[in-house]
């Protein structure tokens, strides 16, 4: 079961057999979960079609993949974004183990600026969150050894690396464990100033 926090009012359902795309209240936040076709041996689920994802409008000039592996419970890693102009959209899906992932609207003139959206992933739930470019990314493991699988449509570029704090007031976002793993980096991201 997915549990979804920043549904768009009546949450649009406007799947078409594969996946089902779930608008968020965050514009150009989207929830993807894949439909199984499941039989004695399992199950087979698309993750990615790119006819599907132009469908909505999404980015579909993805680049990059990268995975992170989290060994403990209560890692947190965020909130990262790429300044422009190497801003980046993002699909992130859990390959193994449990997240609670988080996007931040930090983009100006969105009617949604500074508003949250957070949902879990899960290695069962087979979800995915679509992040558009301007729009602030972190999560927070909910269980040892999680994987992580991201698909971006920009290649990294260190000179673009910004975040900003994971605990600042001026998001407000409700962190499921107390007492975060996090690194130096994620630490001492400066508090928003937007």
């Amino acid at each position: 079961m997915t549990i979804l926090a920043g549904l768009a009012s009546g949450g649009q359902d406007t799947g078409c057999g594969c996946m089902k795309f779930i608008e968020t209240r965050i514009p150009g936040v989207w929830v993807v979960e894949a439909e199984p076709q499941k039989d004695e041996r399992g199950w087979f689920a698309r993750s990615w079609c790119k006819k599907e994802f132009a469908s909505h409008g999404l980015n579909t000039g993805l680049v990059q993949c990268n995975v992170s592996f989290n060994r403990r419970k209560g890692t947190l890693r965020g909130m990262h974004y790429q300044s422009e102009p190497h801003g980046e959209c993002k699909v992130v899906r859990c390959l193994n183990g449990a997240l609670h992932d988080v996007v931040v609207d930090l983009r100006l003139n969105s009617p949604s600026y500074k508003q949250v959206v957070a949902v879990d992933l899960t290695r069962d739930n087979l979800t995915a969150l679509y992040v558009p470019e301007g729009v602030a990314h972190g999560f927070q493991t909910l269980v040892d050894d999680t994987l992580v699988y991201y698909q971006m449509s920009e290649y990294f570029e260190s000179s673009a690396a910004c975040g900003v704090r994971w605990d600042d007031p001026a998001f407000d976002i409700d962190w499921p464990l107390a007492a975060p793993i996090l690194s130096d980096k994620d630490q001492n991201w400066p508090s928003f100033s937007g």
